[in-house]
């Protein structure tokens, strides 16, 4: 790290010191002993401006204790609801990478955000944002005996599909909850299972991207498997990358094991029993509403609104020039 960039983070940590108690407390719940790591994460977002740094890293702060954000562990969503959420919004954790990064896989293509409210989404995707930075993380920095504090990303665009776009507004306002209150903390994008529609969509977005956005964002051939094997073992690659032919996310469902985004996968059952546990602390001592979570879903950034109104219209195209009226159930790459 360059002197120009020590002196930021230092000046950054003196003017942090100046946010109240309750911001405080908040952001130690985010650094988890690791302050200086923290700030560097915001001061990249903002291409190392201390001052618009300190005013995303306040407004994060006051986003998370409006919303009781570092009590989000402690929500359960009812175990029905919970089970609809992960058969629809398909996010789990397959393994680790060679250099010890939880490695994310996301079903883009046949998540379709169908089956249970958009809070209920949100809040499971604050939650496994949280379980990341406060659990698997900091457990696995310990493991290693160095500082990990980024995740991979395996996005599967199988089923991806045109025209209907009607979880664009849902996927963008996740997007931005990301981009505003999680900066960079993904190291790599591999989009792997790749149709048609992605390639000719892709063509238009990137150039929209931010080169820092840009650069980590890898596409493969097929379902990427030679190349992840790479960085990880067989037993961390998803389950869609594991064979050239292997069946849809949504197939492996019912009957692959080893299918990441289920319910019954190891990842979700300790995540869900971790937040059952919380819940019973908390409330043994300051009892808490279940199922009050609510997050205001925020307007996206305007570089963020461009791009999706861009994959809107890319679609809208596509769907004219090919004749096709299938629905579009997900497409956000952003730079969490």
């Amino acid at each position: 790290m360059g002197v120009r960039n020590q002196e930021a983070i230092k000046q950054f940590l003196s003017m942090i010191e100046d946010v109240d108690e309750q911001l405080k407390n908040s952001f130690q719940n985010m650094h988890q002993g690791y302050r200086a790591e923290t700030l560097e994460r915001f001061l990249k977002a903002r291409d190392w401006n201390v001052s618009k740094a300190h005013k995303m890293l306040v407004d994060c702060l006051n986003w998370r204790v409006q919303n009781e954000i570092d009590n989000v562990l402690a929500k359960p969503i009812p175990t029905d609801l919970y089970r609809a959420v992960r058969d629809s919004q398909l996010m789990g954790m397959s393994g680790y990478s060679n250099e010890g990064l939880p490695v994310i896989a996301v079903g883009v293509g046949l998540s379709t955000y169908d089956k249970a409210s958009d809070k209920y989404y949100v809040q499971s995707h604050i939650q496994m944002n949280e379980y990341r930075d406060r659990v698997i993380l900091p457990l696995a920095t310990k493991k290693h005996g160095r500082y990990i504090g980024t995740c991979v990303k395996v996005l599967d665009m199988t089923g991806l599909r045109l025209s209907a776009l009607s979880q664009l507004r849902l996927l963008t306002a996740i997007s931005t909850i990301d981009d505003l209150n999680y900066p960079e903390k993904t190291d790599t994008y591999y989009i792997v299972n790749v149709p048609y529609v992605f390639s000719a969509c892709w063509k238009v977005v990137k150039p929209l991207l931010q080169e820092r956005t840009r650069k980590k964002i890898q596409v493969l051939q097929g379902c990427g498997r030679e190349e992840l094997l790479k960085i990880m073992d067989y037993s961390s690659l998803p389950h869609f990358c594991r064979k050239e032919d292997s069946k849809s996310s949504r197939d492996n469902a019912a009957i692959n094991a080893e299918n990441c985004f289920s319910f019954d996968h190891a990842f979700h059952q300790k995540i869900y029993n971790f937040i059952k546990q919380q819940a019973l602390i908390l409330e043994s001592t300051s009892p808490i509403k279940r199922g009050s979570f609510f997050v205001d879903l925020p307007e996206p950034d305007p570089d963020d609104a461009k791009i999706a109104k861009t994959i809107e219209n890319e679609f809208h195209r596509l769907e004219k020039q090919n004749g096709l009226t299938n629905s579009l159930n997900g497409l956000v790459v952003n730079g969490n």
